[in-house]
């Protein structure tokens, strides 16, 4: 359950993590990465296009 509006609702819920070695990929990058991932998984009609 979350809460939107004020109120507690029923909602699906997916926690992601990500590890990132800073001597290979800057964190930042990574953090990009999963805002990207984020929307792709809201809006699926992204990946398509």
């Amino acid at each position: 359950a979350v809460v939107r509006d004020g109120e507690i609702v029923i909602r699906n819920v997916m926690n992601v993590t990500m590890s990132c070695d800073h001597r290979v990929i800057d964190g930042a990058t990574g953090a990009k990465f999963l805002q990207t991932f984020k929307q792709m998984l809201e809006n699926p009609i992204l990946m398509l296009m």
